[in-house]
């Protein structure tokens, strides 16, 4: 809601635990709330920025006001959601081949036609070598400046510099190479080669009935 012009595709897993007409009814259900949600969102923002203007000293509000308008005009796609059985790799196939055709969409995605320059590709196969290498760790994370370090020593990437770099960074986070939480002060400097990494370790701090379980232990 947050990111300008934006595309959400839900993803809705574990159909292999429900009747084929149950999915159909929990696609509806999902379809509407994220409409009544997105419906909420802009009646409460228009909401807070007639109170702003509207309100005696409206010039006190001026940050407050111009931060609504940006979130205002942030447009949200919403695709239809896709069910999945995860136990079935011909679901995780059909999966792939709709997100390959929503983002060729030239019409959602204007810039998919747009050619990187070279060294993009290029940072983006020396990560790749990186994280093939043996020094790599398990966990895959690596300081900013030692990976800026270890990507000058490849000879075409000799000059690379690190606005550069945040630059190419940016952009492989965005296509899922990477992750990189440049927003996030405690993590700005650190890069993870590894995203896997992050989503094994999700999966061990935040689980179902995660409460019930800490609860049953004497």
């Amino acid at each position: 809601m947050r990111v300008p012009n934006s595309v959400v595709l839900p993803v809705g897993t574990h159909v292999d635990c429900c009747r084929e007409e149950e999915v159909e009814e929990k696609r509806r259900d999902i379809m509407a709330k994220v409409a009544a949600m997105l419906a909420e969102r802009k009646s409460n923002l228009a909401h807070f920025i007639n109170n702003l203007e509207g309100s005696e000293e409206p010039e006190f509000y001026v940050d407050q006001w111009e931060r609504l308008k940006e979130m205002e005009s942030c447009s949200l796609t919403i695709l239809d959601l896709v069910a999945v059985n995860c136990t079935d790799h011909r679901d995780i196939k059909k999966l792939e081949a709709t997100i390959l055709q929503h983002v060729k969409n030239e019409e959602l995605f204007p810039e998919v036609v747009r050619v990187l320059p070279p060294v993009y590709r290029q940072v983006e196969a020396a990560i790749v070598d990186i994280v093939q290498s043996e020094e790599m760790t398990d966990h895959g994370m690596m300081d900013l400046q030692y990976l800026l370090s270890k990507l000058s020593q490849c000879e075409q990437l000799a000059n690379l510099g690190r606005e550069l770099l945040q630059d190419i960074l940016r952009y492989l986070h965005r296509i899922g190479l990477v992750v990189w939480y440049e927003e996030i002060k405690h993590l700005e400097s650190t890069v993870f080669l590894q995203p896997t990494f992050l989503i094994t370790m999700f999966k061990l701090l935040v689980r179902y009935r995660l409460a019930q379980q800490l609860e049953s232990i004497s």
